[in-house]
Formats: structure tokens, C-alpha cells, sequence
């Protein structure tokens, strides 16, 4: 770094750099803070709440979740000798503000990766290079630059286990950034706004209440949750992750969502393992990892990804679910156990369990013919791990409209389903309390179960438990023939 850049117009030492925080609400691995810290002069700390995030606000959860987040992250800044500044409002008009005030000449920021957001940052840069002040941008919010890896024909990859295969090919990631020992503070700080009066946190009703004892928000949070899951679940993860009953995933997508942890520190943690893991749930483990690499590869390439289907062909397919359809799917209250106790869960914990999203989003997109982009509107609000990338890359995955996506035709039965995943009822049970006393033979199909069955377990179909709001396999008759009306049109 060019230290000359950070000059003085008078006697009060130099100028500071404004380190501008988004994502990425760490210590450990961050390319702009250990920047900012290496540079000898004061450091601004500076997070703002803009009033679009990516493609939208953020959702209900992940505010509940940045509250908490910024609380640990100001604590973790006032530790190395520092303060976070907030402010709210259009990220141009906050930067020229404090600039203003401080007589900074340098804005350092980690980049974002989402089409919008990315823009409003290259916009932000032409603009403060055109005002004589210094900007870098540091990657490390990924292992690899979204334009990195490319087919043989120099183009983007559309299918993943190619991308994977390349991204195998080249070489490890970089090894992550260790955190600075202190971050030198300026003489006078900038006013900062509270983060009570943002009102992120959910007042009445509390529909968080549950969330404090299932996440601890923070990257001292992500770094435990990291070394619990290498000691105790990776070595089980393949088989553990299938099953919801058991807490067998990572549970690190919330913290990578809000950058509380960073990839390579992820990667790293799996590394020098194989002599007590299998490498079969090693490599199991980092191709989701490298699947969120791929997710931000295709939104990269294809901006429009979350809101339109990639495989445009599907503009033609005839959506019909009512607004009813919608809601129940929304409530749990589908008639379909495995879809409720998801649905639930998503709404009690703000996370689903991988296999039961797929359940859930097979039978909103399949069984209810009710467009995929409502449910990623819906999670997007309901998930405290929503990713932009991610979240429109796995509903188009589901939907078969995507790339490199799971045919149309292959239509999730969530009795059988059920039955596979959570053949004990664990799950159901957990979040479906009303179906606890049936028998584990009709506890996915609690439709069939006798009329004895269903007195002895206390259940009235139709009003202590919905009837189905669909009939499965006519449901599924009604999806192939909408695609094959897709199909035969092109």
C-alpha cells in the first residue's frame, strides 16, 4: 500500500481510511480489514444500512440475525482498540459524508458478488476515483473469483460436476488471512446511530423467540460451530445430512451468509484430516462448499437467475396455484407431514433441513404448480442463511428450469419421501406435535390411517390436522402434462 496516499492537510496526523463492511462481519480472513489495519494509519470502521441489500432488503430473519451479528462484530472491533460506526441511507451519500467529516482519502471494501450490489460498487468506484480519493476492492469472499474458472471454450459453466472438476484441478485455495492484533483508531470518531432504534428484531409478535437457543450469531459463533462439526459430524456427514432428524449438517450456511466466516477458513478446517475422516465425507462436505461457489459462478454470469428461468422455455409453463395453495404451503398446513414439519421448522428455527427443502419446494413447484420464484421470495424472508446466489439457484434446480437442474418429470412423493428420511417420525413428530400418538406406519400418511387409529391418537382429520390439499399422484399428472405442453413447444 502506497502509505503517501493517506496525507495530512494540517497538523492533525494523517488521514484515515474508511473500511467499509457489508458481508462480512469478521476478524479472521478479512482481505479489506487486515488491509486497512496494515496500512499504520487510523482506521474508520464503517457499516451501513442501505436501503436496498442485493436484490431487496433483507429479509425478517436475516435482520433478527445482522442484529445480533453487528452486536458481536462491534465487540469484536472495540477489542482490537476500534469503534463501528452505523449509519443508514444510500451508500454514495454516506461515504461522501465521511468523508467530509473525517478527511479520509482511502475507502477500502471486501466485494460483493450479487448483480446489484455489485453495480452499485463499480458505480461507488468510478465516482471516488473521479474525486481524487483512493478505493480498493479485495476479494475473499469466495475461494475463487466468480470469472475464474472457465470450460475449454473460455466460457462460464452451466453444469456443476465440470465446475467441480475444474475447481479440483485448480489447486488449494489460499490459505486464509489470519486477524489483525489491533486496528488503529482515529483521534475524533464519526457519530454513530444506534442499533436499537433500527428496529431489526421482532417485537409482537416474537416470532424469533426460539432462535436464540439454536444460533449464536457472530464469528465466534461460526468458529465454534466449525470445530463442533469437524470433531463430531463430519465423519458421519454423508449419511448424517440426509436425515432430519439428526443434526448431522454444518449448520455454517447462516454465518457464511452474513460473512462471519469465510470460505477458505471453512476449507482450511477440512485439510490434514484424512487419517481420522474418511475422505469420501471430506470431499462429500467441500462439494457443497464448492456448490455455493458454482451458485455465485452461474449468478455472475446470468444476472437474472433469482427472478427469471434460465432455461427460458419454461416462460411458457402454465402456473396455476391459488393464493389459498400459497398460504397453506406457507403455514405447514399442506396435509403432508414431511411438508408441514418443514415448513414449520422454517418458520420457528428460520432454517430447513436440506433434504426437507427439497420436499417442500418440489410440492409448491409439482404438486401446487405454483411458480418457484413466490417460494424464493418466501424463503428469501424465512431463512436466516437466504443467499442471493444460492437461494435462485437451488428453486430453479428444483423447478427444472435451471442449470444443470433436476428434470421436471422427477417429482418428489412426500409420502414416500417421508417415509425414507424420517422413517421413525423424529422429525414429524418434533414439528408436527398434533400427529405425535400415530403409529409410525401411517404417521406420513395419516390420511390412510383407520378411523380408530386416528380417535386413539386424538386426531379429526379436517380440523386438528389438514386433509390433503392435493391428491399426490393426481397432483403429479397434472405437473407432467404442463410439462410436456413446455416440452412439445419447443
Amino acid at each position: 500500500m502506497n502509505k503517501n496516499r493517506h496525507h495530512s492537510s494540517g497538523s492533525a496526523g494523517p488521514s484515515p481510511v474508511i473500511l467499509w463492511l457489508r458481508k462480512d462481519l469478521r476478524l479472521q480472513d478479512n482481505h479489506a480489514l487486515k488491509a486497512a489495519a496494515d496500512c499504520g494509519v487510523p482506521v474508520i470502521c464503517l457499516y451501513i444500512r442501505e436501503p436496498q441489500d442485493g436484490l431487496g432488503p433483507l429479509g425478517a430473519a436475516q435482520a433478527w440475525w445482522l442484529h445480533h451479528s453487528l452486536e458481536r462484530f462491534a465487540e469484536a472491533i472495540e477489542g482490537l482498540g476500534n469503534r463501528l460506526i452505523l449509519r443508514s441511507g444510500e451508500a454514495g451519500a454516506v461515504l461522501a459524508a465521511i468523508v467530509a467529516e473525517t478527511g479520509a482519502r482511502t475507502i477500502f471494501w471486501n466485494r460483493r458478488y450479487d448483480p446489484e450490489a455489485a453495480a452499485v460498487d463499480k458505480a461507488l468506484k468510478a465516482h471516488f476515483e473521479g474525486d481524487d480519493l483512493h478505493v480498493k476492492s479485495f476479494a475473499g469472499q469466495l475461494l475463487h473469483e466468480p470469472t475464474r474458472l472457465k470450460t475449454k471454450s473460455g466460457g462460464p459453466f452451466r453444469v456443476y460436476s465440470p465446475f467441480w472438476r475444474a475447481f479440483e484441478a485448480s489447486g488449494e485455495p489460499d490459505a486464509p488471512l489470519e486477524a489483525p492484533a489491533a486496528l488503529p483508531a482515529p483521534g475524533h470518531f464519526p457519530k454513530s446511530e444506534s442499533l436499537g432504534d433500527w428496529a431489526l428484531l421482532p417485537v409482537k409478535p416474537n416470532w424469533a423467540e426460539e432462535f436464540d437457543g439454536i444460533w449464536t450469531p457472530g464469528e465466534a459463533g461460526a468458529l465454534a460451530r466449525l470445530d463442533r462439526f469437524v470433531a463430531e459430524r463430519l465423519k458421519t456427514y454423508r449419511a448424517g445430512r440426509e436425515r432430519p432428524a439428526v443434526d448431522g449438517s454444518s449448520g455454517l450456511s447462516p454465518h457464511l451468509a452474513m460473512g462471519e466466516i469465510s470460505p477458505a477458513t471453512i476449507w482450511q478446517a477440512t485439510m490434514g484430516l484424512s487419517d481420522k475422516i474418511p475422505v469420501e465425507e471430506i470431499i462429500a462436505f467441500r462439494r457443497e462448499i464448492v456448490w455455493r461457489e458454482y451458485s455465485y459462478h452461474l449468478l455472475f454470469h446470468h444476472p437474472d437467475l433469482p427472478r427469471e428461468n434460465l432455461n427460458r422455455r419454461f416462460d411458457r409453463l402454465g402456473w396455476q396455484g391459488s393464493e389459498e395453495d400459497f398460504a397453506r404451503w406457507c403455514r405447514g398446513e399442506t396435509g403432508y407431514p414431511i411438508v408441514d414439519a418443514g415448513m414449520r421448522q422454517l418458520w420457528r428455527h428460520g432454517a430447513m433441513h436440506n433434504r426437507v427443502r427439497m420436499i417442500a419446494a418440489s410440492f409448491l413447484v409439482k404438486d401446487l404448480l405454483i411458480d418457484w420464484r413466490r417460494g424464493e421470495a418466501w424463503f428469501r424472508d424465512t431463512l436466516v442463511d437466504a443467499d442471493p446466489a444460492s437461494n435462485g439457484v437451488n428453486w430453479q434446480w428444483v423447478a427444472g428450469c435451471g442449470a444443470d437442474a433436476a428434470p421436471f418429470f422427477r417429482v418428489f412423493n412426500p409420502i414416500l419421501q417421508g417415509e425414507k428420511f424420517d422413517p421413525k417420525g423424529d422429525y414429524v413428530r418434533r414439528f408436527v406435535p398434533e400427529l405425535a400418538r400415530l403409529p409410525d406406519r401411517y404417521l406420513h400418511r395419516p390420511f390412510e390411517a383407520p378411523s380408530s387409529v386416528l380417535a386413539e391418537a386424538g386426531i379429526t382429520l379436517g380440523k386438528t390436522y389438514p386433509l390433503p390439499q392435493v391428491d399426490h399422484a393426481r397432483a403429479r399428472d397434472r405437473a407432467l402434462t404442463a410439462y410436456r405442453s413446455v416440452k412439445d413447444a419447443a
